[in-house]
């Protein structure tokens, strides 16, 4: 029987559990030798420096810490990292290039819970459900086989801001509706956003003939305020926006004083500062609906992330190739 490579948790120590129910651990298992209970917060840590020096395969998350020069020089046998979370940027380093490591990301699993709660979110949102249960609550009463006007997700216009790994996959989401879907982004071209089945517009078009918004481009030094005064009065009257991507992107007291016009509402899972002062207006107005950055994974769906690593940890060890592997230039592109 072939000896089964050393493999160890680079993450929180909570978090191993969180990620690897029982089954998907005890599959991890009969693939490598690793320790449960041995979990790197600290490369420094002695117990942790034991093995590392026969450590061939990381298996990170959040937490991790950096894996600079000196983990490198610790760690002489170790040939992957499979990261149970999104964004490596924090933890890779250029010498793990230099090295040839192999590096894996979950982020493609961590997208569907966002995209899936973007997706629910429009859907409510072309019903108009949140005023609706609002008006309900106060009246305690409503007409019933009345026809409310002006709602409904028939032919509506959905404008996405970034083709991001989570705008791609709410594109996707998108396609079984009757919904006409509409793409900003300036990395897209038209024969790219035809192979999307999408309308690529420029994002001030977007903005003016779009019934919701959601937004899902990258925070960098220039998308921050995107979506800013100028902006947010091109939406036109009844318009949604929706974020659940950084809160950078939107410019809030610009935010603020559309939503309290009431021309517009918004749907808002991440926000700037976040989380909010306790004193922010967006709390108290009645067309802005609040969640505390839940879209991404929570709960059971952290099972997801981690059987994700554990079947690119298969893939690795047959020999083949790894679906959700990242190269240096993606990762730099991405800075």
């Amino acid at each position: 029987m072939t000896e089964r490579p050393l493999a160890l948790f680079a993450m929180s120590a909570e978090n191993p559990p969180k990620l690897l129910p029982p089954g998907v651990l005890a599959r991890l298992r009969t693939s490598v030798d690793i320790d449960p209970t041995l979990v790197a917060e600290d490369f420094g840590d002695p117990r942790v420096r034991e093995v590392l020096g026969e450590t061939e395969i990381l298996i990170t998350g959040w937490g991790c810490p950096v894996i600079d020069d000196a983990v490198l020089a610790a760690a002489p046998k170790l040939r992957a990292v499979l990261h149970t979370a999104g964004s490596v940027k924090g933890m890779i380093t250029p010498g793990c290039w230099d090295r040839g490591l192999i590096v894996s990301s979950a982020a493609d699993a961590n997208a569907l819970p966002v995209a899936e709660y973007t997706l629910g979110m429009i859907l409510l949102a072309g019903k108009d459900l949140f005023a609706a249960r609002d008006r309900y609550r106060a009246a305690r009463t409503f007409t019933l086989a009345e026809v409310i006007p002006d709602i409904g997700n028939f032919g509506r216009r959905i404008g996405v801001v970034g083709a991001s790994r989570i705008g791609r996959r709410v594109i996707e989401l998108l396609r079984p509706f009757d919904f006409r879907v509409a793409l900003a982004d300036p990395y897209v071209d038209t024969a790219g956003a035809a192979e999307l089945g999408v309308t690529l517009m420029g994002l001030d078009e977007l903005l003016r003939t779009s019934d919701i918004v959601t937004v899902h481009a990258p925070a960098t030094p220039e998308t921050h305020g995107l979506l800013g005064r100028r902006e947010l009065a091109l939406l036109p009257d009844g318009a949604v926006l929706v974020n659940t991507a950084r809160g950078s992107l939107v410019d809030t007291p610009a935010l603020v004083e559309q939503l309290r016009t009431g021309r517009i509402s918004a749907v808002l899972d991440v926000t700037e500062p976040e989380p909010l002062n306790p004193d922010s207006p967006l709390f108290d107005l009645p067309n802005a609906f609040l969640t505390p950055h839940i879209a991404g994974s929570q709960g059971n769906e952290l099972h997801r992330l981690g059987l994700c690593a554990v079947e690119e940890l298969e893939r690795l060890l047959r020999g083949l190739p790894l679906s959700h592997r990242i190269d240096r230039a993606e990762l730099e592109r991405a800075a």
